[in-house]
């Protein structure tokens, strides 16, 4: 009936006057009609070549019924070749006749159409070629070109030569080949081998003599004996070797050949053996020492596995259509161009002042002589911010004494942030980091225009800052798998955020990666709003994709874990372990999206002030991201946590094993920088974007990249001007805890552990929250709701300040009794 109706309100939207459809039947009759047409142009263009002459004077007599043409089908046929051959293309008019032949089939029969499009275009484009190869090559005899073939070689030689047009003629052969015949040099070289085989196994049987048994030299030419059939029957080659491994290893099915045997294996190739699909390095041509000669050789025929039928489709449908490009529906979509991003008057390089290096050098070596600390060498390398004085101490002076003049180093050099690495791992020396008195900007610009950061062949690329040997620092999201960060307030953690997410943006399209931007400040990445039909994800009926609330964070974590379950429901289905191969997998059209396989996306949830939510929400956030932070990784979930409190009571334990790489800025305390590193120095940074990461391992000092807020609006201005998606990314729904009203009454309205908690608060005889909350392990939101509920059924009295609510039912019997007549007055 749908259908019916669909077709109807079709039907009403066209003219009155277009009453033909393009049946069936009028497909057969007007495929009849055409193919038949093809047959009488074929008839017409034979003719043309023999009485093209004679019908030269009738073409301008067309009209003329008294007038009578010598091709085969008369006046038409003369006309039509004249048009086709003559004036078109040549004999590559020829073309023509297939083509409609071929229309005319499809129609017949009811074929696709999308064969028959991929034939005219190879079929127009094989007219051009031949008629400009026959223009070429016989100029004198225009039917052979007709005059398109003509013009289009006097025009090509005009510009490129004889030459040139030759070589366009084997351009259009080459690119035929490839295409359509599907052609590789793979495939010649096999060919060429082939035919080179052949020939030599010719020319050997040519050069034997009649009588001569293949490979064997007779006695007869060497010492004169009459005939072959004196010798001896030995067993073959084969045979031979077969028995000798056999003696060899007799319990194993493929020993072997011993190397000190008489066979000598040389091309090798495969065996199959019932029950084994396995392959044997049996020689195909096995001579003993009596036949030296033998050159007998046995071809086996490859076997191939069978393909499936899923394997087979998806390999049509690459073929057909191509490889399935997310980026397809964003197809014009444009990357922000470097110049939005500032040079900060073009600082790039580092100014060395020789001056502070020298007079740096003096006081640590000074310093150390004071406490009999001799040095035998020393080196300095220059960073942004940041010095590093390598130092190689003299023989028997301990490490650890270096370590302890960290403060004494400082109050000499008069420097703050002095940072002592005893000893910098893989090298025998000892690291002092002094800040410079002049520190240089590093730019956003300077870091997205590297070509570290450029040629990066990672998934998720990130380009934090520069190290201290002026050099990009790049890494991958998708290995650390996540990312904590910390640091006082005004350090620079959100110009951390926004250079990676700058990052992203200049690296990754809207279809490959979407941000979950959770800010409870309201004021660090409202700017990312303009992006939202791009970039972002959100759950449904949200108004504003950069999340605020408190509330809906805890919806949104539980949403992003629905996701992921979902997301590892697919992955099994599609029998892979990572999302990378999911989405190749299903580039290549081996998933069908009938069965709910789509592209996934990577997601990026971005917290920007993680303890703010602990102190709001507690374990109803922390739950969510440790649940996020242990499984998520495979499924292209990775999580950015930053807080300017690391503190033990935000950042748990759990937390801290789930996030291996870690940034931190400078910190007021040596307890702080612990908790966040698992080690000191944080508390000895300079601020300003001075950092320190580490990903499990070592730490490496880094400055951030600087993008300032008008860089960031650029941008983002830049990518909300063009075509997005209809609407953000969409997460999966969550009910939350809070969801329904205080006071349902109806049965279907209420809670899911209504009936349970009822029974716990009758057995117990004690109306509270709490108790609801130990018993049945729910939050104290929840709790409070079935409370309310229960009020609401008349289970338990109202509330009474700090005393528990009195329980209206005395047990379990008669709250069974209650809630059967409860639901039945609402079913009546």
């Amino acid at each position: 009936m749908v259908k019916k109706r669909n077709r109807k309100k079709a039907t009403s939207s066209q003219p009155k006057t277009s009453r033909f459809t393009f049946s069936k039947q009028n497909k057969i009759i007007l495929g009849s009609l055409v193919m038949l047409l093809s047959i009488a142009l074929g008839i017409a263009f034979v003719s043309f070549f023999f009485t093209w002459q004679q019908d030269q004077s009738t073409l301008s007599e067309f009209a003329d019924r008294n007038t009578e043409a010598q091709n085969w089908l008369n006046k038409f046929g003369a006309s039509v070749s004249y048009f086709f051959i003559y004036r078109g293309f040549g004999l590559a008019a020829f073309i023509f006749v297939y083509l409609f032949f071929l229309t005319g089939l499809h129609w017949f029969l009811g074929l696709e159409r999308k064969t028959l499009i991929n034939r005219w275009i190879w079929g127009i484009l094989g007219v051009i070629w031949f008629s400009v190869l026959f223009g070429f090559f016989a100029s004198r005899a225009p039917l052979l070109g007709g005059v398109v073939g003509y013009e289009m070689n006097d025009f090509l030689q005009d510009y490129a030569g004889k030459a040139g047009v030759i070589l366009l003629l084997l351009f259009g052969l080459i690119v035929f080949a490839v295409k359509k015949l599907k052609t590789t040099p793979e495939k010649i070289g096999d060919y060429l081998s082939g035919v080179s085989e052949n020939l030599r196994k010719d020319l050997s049987r040519a050069s034997r003599k009649p009588g001569d048994t293949p490979g064997a030299t007779t006695a007869r030419e060497k010492k004169g004996t009459p005939v072959i059939s004196d010798i001896p029957e030995r067993p073959s080659p084969f045979e031979t070797a077969l028995e000798n491994r056999e003696k060899q290893t007799p319990s194993s099915e493929y020993a072997r050949i011993d190397k000190t045997s008489d066979v000598d294996i040389e091309n090798s190739f495969e065996i199959k053996v019932a029950g084994h699909e396995e392959t044997s390095g049996i020689s195909s041509s096995v001579r003993g020492n009596s036949r030296p000669d033998d050159d007998v050789k046995m071809e086996v025929e490859k076997i191939r596995e069978e393909k499936e039928a899923t394997e087979i489709l998806s390999e049509k449908l690459v073929q057909d259509f191509g490889e399935f490009d997310p980026k397809l529906e964003l197809g014009n979509y444009q990357f922000p161009p470097i110049d939005l991003l500032n040079d900060y008057g073009g600082q790039g390089g580092i100014t060395i002042n020789q001056e502070e290096l020298e007079e740096n050098k003096n006081r640590i070596v000074e310093t150390l002589k004071h406490y009999k600390i001799d040095i035998s060498q020393i080196k300095a390398t220059i960073g942004p911010t940041v010095t590093l004085y390598e130092i190689i101490p003299a023989a028997g002076v301990r490490i650890s004494k270096i370590k302890n003049l960290e403060d004494d180093i400082a109050l000499s050099l008069a420097a703050l942030g002095i940072r002592i690495i005893a000893p910098i791992p893989g090298k025998g020396t000892i690291g002092i980091e002094v800040p410079n008195k002049k520190p240089t900007t590093v730019s956003m610009r300077s870091v997205i225009a590297s070509t570290r950061f450029q040629n990066a062949e990672m998934e998720l690329p990130v380009a934090l800052g520069k190290n201290i040997s002026n050099e990009t620092f790049v890494v991958d999201l998708a290995k650390m798998p996540h990312l904590l960060m910390a640091g006082a307030t005004g350090q620079g953690k959100s110009v951390g955020l926004n250079a990676i997410l700058t990052s992203l943006l200049y690296k990754k399209h809207p279809a490959e990666v979407k941000f979950v931007l959770v800010d409870p400040k309201k004021v660090e990445l409202t700017l990312f709003n303009k992006i939202e039909r791009h970039y972002l994800a959100k759950l449904p009926d949200t108004d504003e994709a950069i999340i605020t609330d408190n509330t809906k964070v805890i919806n949104t974590l539980n949403s992003l874990c629905i996701e992921m379950d979902n997301r590892y429901e697919l992955l099994k289905n599609a029998m892979v372990r990572n999302i990378k191969e999911y989405n190749t997998k299903f580039k290549a059209r081996k998933l069908n999206p009938n069965d709910g396989h789509k592209f996934l996306p990577y997601i990026v949830l971005v917290v920007d002030e993680f303890a703010d939510l602990i102190m709001t929400a507690g374990k109803e956030v922390e739950t969510p991201i440790a649940r996020l932070a242990q499984l998520a990784r495979a499924i292209g979930i990775h999580l950015i946590i930053a807080t300017q409190r690391p503190s033990v009571n935000v950042i748990t334990g759990i937390i801290k094993a789930n996030f291996p790489a870690r940034i931190a800025f400078r910190v007021t305390s040596k307890i702080d920088s612990r908790t966040i590193l698992d080690n000191q120095g944080a508390d000895q940074l300079i601020g300003r974007g001075d950092m320190l990461y580490t990903q499990g391992n070592d730490l490496v000092r880094l400055q951030c990249a600087f993008v300032d807020t008008p860089e960031v609006s650029k941008i983002t201005d830049f990518i909300g001007s063009q075509k997005a998606y209809p609407d953000a990314h969409l997460l999966p729904e969550y009910v939350g805890e809070e969801s329904g009203t205080a006071l349902d009454i109806d049965a279907e309205e209420r809670d899911a552990l209504f009936r349970e908690a009822a029974e716990v608060i009758v057995s117990a005889q004690q109306g509270s929250a709490s108790l609801l909350q130990r018993k049945l392990k729910l939050g104290y939101n929840r709790a409070g709701r079935i409370i309310d509920q229960l009020e609401a059924a008349g289970v338990v009295g109202p509330f009474e300040g700090s005393k528990a609510r009195q329980v209206l039912i005395q047990d379990l019997y008669a709250l069974e009794q209650f809630l059967a007549g409860d639901e039945s007055k609402d079913e009546g």
